[in-house]
């Protein structure tokens, strides 16, 4: 009697440790397989004390469903849409992985989503009209061009930088100023309310904190 209470009492003790390491862990993929051992930990705890009808309910509801509905919210928010011009003038906006941002560049955007366990997500629109608006209208959270194709007028950009990244999310910015090298792209952050044509904001600047952080 004496072992049987002492094998339910360790199981009942990784409940509270499973959930410290849920609450702990920052990376969101991995707090994905953690929220699913509690669950089975918890429908095992119920299943020993009698309760056959909770655990069930735990395992379907509790642990599969939210599992469900978590990892689609992670897979839909954990990347940033850059949006890029299309090589062909009359391309339609779609996702196009064939569009070759620069290694440089490149790399350096993968490593700085991958510290925050991001993804990059390449959008592609047929013209320079076409990705501003999409930016102003919030279908992407930043674009991508050469500073060749800013001659519209468009946007206002260095021409010293082979290209040039304008983001809507200050937080999105401020990752960009500490990691992107400013020998690989320029940087701008559009604040709400303002046309594209704005000009670009230094990098020592401080944008007003108005759009909320990714």
């Amino acid at each position: 009697m004496f072992s049987e209470d002492v094998y339910v009492l360790a199981i009942a003790a990784l409940l509270p440790l499973t959930a410290l390491m849920l609450v702990l862990q920052v990376n969101p993929y991995n707090a994905l397989v953690i929220r699913g051992i509690l669950g089975a930990i918890a429908a095992l705890v119920y299943a020993l004390f009698g309760a056959a009808d909770v655990a069930l309910t735990e395992a379907l509801v509790g642990t599969m469903l939210s599992i469900t509905l978590y990892a689609v919210a992670v897979r839909s928010s954990m990347s940033m849409r850059l949006g890029v011009l299309a090589t062909e003038p009359d391309s339609e906006d779609c996702q196009d992985d064939s569009y070759a941002l620069p290694e440089p560049l490149l790399s350096e955007l993968r490593q700085m989503l991958g510290r925050h366990h991001m993804r990059l997500e390449r959008m592609t629109y047929p013209s320079l009209p076409a990705l501003c608006n999409a930016l102003a209208n919030k279908d992407i959270h930043a674009i991508c061009i050469e500073t060749k194709t800013a001659e519209t007028g468009l946007l206002q950009v260095d021409p010293t930088r082979p290209y040039h990244i304008r983001t809507r999310l200050k937080r999105l910015y401020d990752l960009m100023q500490k990691d992107i090298p400013s020998t690989v792209a320029s940087l701008s952050y559009a604040q709400p309310n303002l046309p594209a044509s704005v000009a670009i904001v230094a990098p020592d600047s401080k944008p007003s904190p108005v759009e909320g952080q990714l």
